[in-house]
């Protein structure tokens, strides 16, 4: 269990690393390529060739590195099958969602992605953009159910909300992402008919709160028998990758002029996964009712005690 919290927390550190070097070769580097490259670096014509592979790379492995941490991270808290059962509903879901979007239009609106995330999948969805669906998705509902004390008080109410915050943070990650990736010098998409909202279409939105919601209920209905107990401090790494992937956005954003859609994300995305975050209870359901049922016991041993 050691090597696999070290390995987790490897690829973690990987994911937001990665982010940081992403970014500064996306608004650093690439814009002075070749000042970098030949006058300041001085690098030679195989170095160059190693920089160019390392930024095209980039972007794969920090949504791989999300990816797999998460899983494991999921795997530590709540168990095998269950992190198994948010996975692939998740990932073919997700996957159907962009392969119907890039093809057809529908959920998200006509768009098509360009190269720099991986291989394209069917030659339309890079097979890492079903990754980042995962690990944002799952951090995005746990906030989401924890917050909402689903475990504890199980109501059709509280599932529904749950899924419904969860799959709101998810798309208020999107608000922010999207203008950034689709409408700057370096995009990795684009749309074909250009929306009201920053170049997309407000279609998008509902897309993505259409698909995460689907794939949270059926991940929900696979955990119905199996209640997960989280506390606050469990709840720490879904928080820190929320925000990881959501500043790594702002920054796109705010380099890109956008500071509109930042706003309406720290509204409906930060502001929320904090406050679900705070709710979560300080220790685990199950701890609590051990710790009341050794005081209920040492109770009755001292009632003994007395009566002998």
């Amino acid at each position: 269990m050691r090597q696999l919290v070290i390995f987790e927390r490897v690829c973690l550190i990987g994911h937001i690393v990665s982010m940081v070097f992403g970014l500064v070769g996306i608004l650093l580097v690439i814009p002075n390529a070749e000042l970098i490259f030949e006058e300041v670096l001085n690098l030679s014509e195989v170095g160059q060739t190693a920089m160019q592979w390392s930024m095209a790379g980039g972007g794969v492995a920090y949504m791989i590195l999300g990816a797999v941490g998460v899983f494991l991270y999921a795997v530590r808290n709540l168990g095998l099958a269950r992190s198994l059962y948010f996975l692939i509903p998740s990932l073919s879901i997700s996957l159907t969602s962009e392969l119907l979007g890039t093809s057809t239009g529908f959920p998200f609106g006509h768009y098509s992605y360009l190269s720099g995330l991986g291989y394209k999948i069917a030659g339309l969805v890079p097979f890492t953009i079903p990754l980042s669906w995962f690990y944002v998705g799952i951090v995005s509902y746990l906030l989401g159910r924890t917050g909402f004390d689903v475990d504890r008080k199980p109501t059709l109410l509280r599932h529904l909300g749950a899924i419904a915050l969860g799959a709101l943070l998810l798309t208020s990650w999107d608000f922010v992402l999207d203008p950034a990736m689709s409408q700057t010098s370096l995009p990795f998409w684009y749309w074909h008919q250009p929306g009201s909202f920053f170049g997309m279409p407000y279609q998008n939105f509902a897309g993505w709160f259409g698909t995460g919601s689907l794939f949270m209920t059926v991940s929900a209905l696979l955990w119905r028998n199996n209640p997960i107990n989280l506390e606050r401090s469990q709840l720490n790494v879904a928080l820190i990758v929320y925000l990881a992937n959501f500043g790594f956005a702002t920054v796109m954003s705010l380099a890109a002029g956008f500071p509109i859609p930042i706003i309406l994300g720290l509204f409906l995305g930060v502001a929320p996964a904090i406050l679900l975050w705070s709710k979560a209870p300080s220790k685990s359901i199950s701890a609590g009712l051990e710790s009341g049922n050794q005081s209920v016991m040492s109770n009755v041993n001292n009632v003994n005690v007395v009566l002998k």
